[in-house]
């Protein structure tokens, strides 16, 4: 009978054991059924599931949902440059980004490919959606490594809003896609709610009021030199003693500016000597190879990049040159001057990748026309981008933000590098100028930077300003443009 009694007892256990390792398999097969085999994330079937109890909850107590659909930009390359296995690894880090960018009763899911869309419950109003996009776009636009490589993840992202947009999830989610291609169409990261309008109202002309002001200065001039005749009558002598010490200091003055262009002379020298070392190291190198040896790529490449290098120097050397001569020419057309930051910033991508530095945006939303030569612009640009990325330590912070006020621009630079001197900040845009303690900060530089980007401002009738705490401060630099006087239609597109 004891026997028996044990039996079942054994038996019974083996029983609840095998029922509990049914239920944990089932468990996580269903667990699995609902959930993207590569990231973890919910997928559409546990997506649509959790927005119909959102939708209930938000209907009962008067809130409103948002779909957020995020699409990378340029994923594609990824894949196609750097191979499948380093993409994949990168949609398993966004995966944990957007999951780190929200509350935890909100929903981030993969909606296939490189798209992800994310569910925001409980919110008081629509506009409540744009911290969360804003904080989505800050935190993929930060640089990161997989394996050997630096990888900023932008996106583009649509937003829809129930009840206003749509009362059921298919609908939210294809008004969000359409929403999130409208963003893609600015060239940057950006998010755009449906129904949202992205038109150019015509900026008002500034040619009466800078025709005005131009008589106005003459009028002063006028009156200027007037007062300063009959001062000159009635104080001869001062005016003797005053020019003996103008004199002194224009000699002052005089000496200076040599010892700058000596000084910049011999930088010119040592910048132009360096990329020759290897260019002639790799030709020697060169004479022993064939044709298909698999070295010859690579020592191409430093060819290239130091010529480049040569080119770019010699070319502003040249602007400063046309500048200060008049000869500097623009060929001048109506253009978004967005559109012309955005190619700016991917031609500067590359050093701030290198130096693992965070770069964000901010921009309006309508599209922002100007007169202005595309090319000189966007040589402007990149000179503040690089300027900042090179004064700026690895992993620090640079930020660009365009500002309107419906008759000129405000576009800004800010970075949180070494900053400027106060007795440097005056002359940062004379020539061959560089702040003491910035010399030989990330290379050598030789002072004509600033110089080339104020020249080509003014020549856009605009103006450049500097600004900075000190050292270790970091600086701003703000360019201001006036606006186009007519956008014509069909130009809002962006």
């Amino acid at each position: 009978m004891r026997e028996v009694n044990e039996q079942l007892v054994l038996s019974s256990l083996r029983a609840q054991a095998e029922v509990d390792v049914m239920r944990d398999t089932l468990a996580a097969m269903s667990h699995a059924a609902e959930r993207d085999l590569l990231t973890a994330l919910p997928n559409r079937t546990l997506l649509l599931d959790r927005f119909s109890s959102a939708a209930a909850m938000a209907t009962r107590h008067g809130t409103r949902l948002a779909m957020l659909f995020i699409d990378l930009n340029r994923f594609k390359e990824i894949n196609d440059t750097l191979g499948h296995a380093i993409g994949d690894d990168a949609l398993r880090q966004t995966a944990d980004l957007l999951v780190s960018s929200v509350r935890s009763a909100d929903t981030v899911s993969r909606y296939g490919g490189d798209e992800f869309v994310i569910l925001l419950t409980d919110l008081a109003q629509a506009s409540d959606a744009s911290a969360t996009a804003s904080k989505v776009i800050a935190t993929l636009g930060a640089p990161r490594r997989i394996a050997e490589h630096v990888i900023r993840l932008g996106c583009s992202i649509g937003i829809s809003i129930y009840p206003d947009d749509g009362d059921d999830a298919y609908t939210l989610i294809a008004r969000a896609d359409a929403a999130m291609y409208r963003a893609k169409q600015r060239g940057f990261s950006d998010f755009v709610f449906h129904g949202q309008a992205l038109t150019v109202e015509p900026s008002v002309s500034t040619e009466t009021a800078a025709r005005l002001q131009r008589l106005v200065t003459r009028t002063d001039q006028s009156v200027a030199e007037r007062e300063f005749r009959e001062t000159e009558l009635r104080v001869a002598n001062e005016n003797l003693v005053l020019a003996v010490l103008s004199a002194r200091a224009l000699n002052e003055d005089s000496q200076e500016a040599r010892k700058r262009q000596t000084e910049f002379m011999g930088q010119l020298a040592h910048e132009l000597r360096n990329p020759l070392a290897p260019m002639m190291n790799v030709a020697a190198l060169m004479k022993g190879l064939h044709g298909d040896d698999p070295s010859m790529p690579k020592l191409q490449a430093i060819i290239e990049r130091q010529v480049h290098y040569m080119s770019r120097l010699v070319d502003d050397l040249l602007d400063v040159s046309r500048a200060t001569s008049g000869k500097l020419a623009l060929h001048v057309n109506q253009i978004d001057i967005v559109s012309v930051i955005a190619e700016s910033v991917e031609n500067c991508r590359s050093s701030m990748d290198l130096r693992l530095q965070t770069f964000t945006t901010h921009f309006p939303l309508n599209a922002a026309f100007v007169d202005g030569d595309r090319d000189r612009l966007r040589q402007v640009m990149c000179n503040l981008i690089d300027n900042a990325s090179k004064y700026t330590p690895n992993e620090g912070t640079i930020d660009l933000s365009v500002v309107s006020d419906g008759s000129s621009l405000a576009i800004t630079v800010s970075d949180s590098g070494i900053g400027i001197a106060p007795l440097s900040l005056p002359a940062i845009f004379e020539l061959f100028v560089q702040d003491r303690h910035a010399v030989g900060f990330n290379g050598v530089g030789l002072g004509i930077g600033l110089a080339v980007v104020q020249e080509l401002v003014i020549a856009h009738h605009g103006t450049i300003v500097a600004r900075s705490a000190g050292v270790g401060q970091g600086s701003q630099f703000v360019v201001t443009l006036p606006l186009a006087a007519v956008v014509q239609a069909g130009d809002s597109a962006g």
